[in-house]
């Protein structure tokens, strides 16, 4: 399976991101929230971690789920220009480009790594990913870390995910999931469906109608239900954090 145009389609909202650059293992990262006890690593789609609807919705998870949330540069400082996303230049974008350069097999240790360090130093980490880090997040939670990497994990409209990916999670797992998706397909929902009862893990399903990839990052007010549903997902997925990351 291969990124698509739609993997790029966006829409900045307005806003000014309130969280800070540092390094997490010397990559850039935006950093949202000061929590000490509870932090999300936040696995940013192929629009990059300074996208402004990323470091936005980091800032919202942050406040609302009272943790510290890193946003790690993965991509090594390449940006897709936010100008030609905004304007639809589809063509002048190199998808397999991307998608080469930040393979799953490239990025899978950057982003473990970065997990572990989080991991040694808070109590609760959960992880989020949207489009392209939407199969990351599953690896994160993958039965082989033990003991685990992330407590919980939660992933709108994912990219590059397969059926292995689904049958080896052993942690909590939230699916924010558009009706029209051509990478999350009917065939992976099948088979998320049929798997994860089955590894008894806790699942969380959430289904946007009318809205179609890219749609609970981008939040574009011109298209009908896309806003509403960008604020419903960005609250479950809090939701979600809330009861995982925090004693009740």
């Amino acid at each position: 399976m291969s990124l698509s145009s739609c993997c790029v389609k966006g829409f900045q909202w307005g806003g000014t991101p309130t969280g800070r650059v540092e390094k997490l293992l010397g990559k850039d990262t935006y950093v949202a929230g000061d929590n000490p006890d509870a932090a999300i690593l936040y696995i940013h789609d192929i629009l990059g971690w300074t996208f402004p609807n990323n470091r936005l919705l980091a800032d919202h998870l942050a406040r609302e789920a009272k943790a510290t949330v890193y946003v790690v540069d993965f991509f090594d400082g390449e940006i897709v220009p936010t100008e030609l996303i905004l304007t639809g230049q589809w063509d002048k974008i190199d998808l397999p480009g991307i998608q080469k350069r930040h393979s799953r097999e490239i990025r899978e240790p950057e982003i473990f790594a970065c997990a572990k360090a989080l991991r040694q130093k808070y109590k609760k980490l959960g992880a989020i990913g949207y489009c392209y880090g939407g199969w990351a997040v599953f690896r994160l939670g993958a039965k082989e870390h033990n003991p685990p990497l992330v407590d919980c994990i939660s992933t709108g409209h994912p990219s590059l995910l397969t059926n292995k990916d689904i049958d080896e999670v052993a942690v909590p797992v939230q699916l924010l999931a558009p009706e029209f998706d051509p990478m999350y397909t009917d065939e992976l929902k099948s088979h998320t469906f049929d798997t994860l009862p089955k590894l008894k893990v806790e699942f969380d399903y959430r289904y946007f109608p009318g809205v179609e990839h890219g749609g609970l990052v981008r939040g574009d007010e011109t298209k009908a239900g896309e806003r509403i549903a960008m604020a419903r997902a960005k609250d479950a997925a809090v939701g979600w954090f809330n009861q995982f990351l925090h004693e009740l």
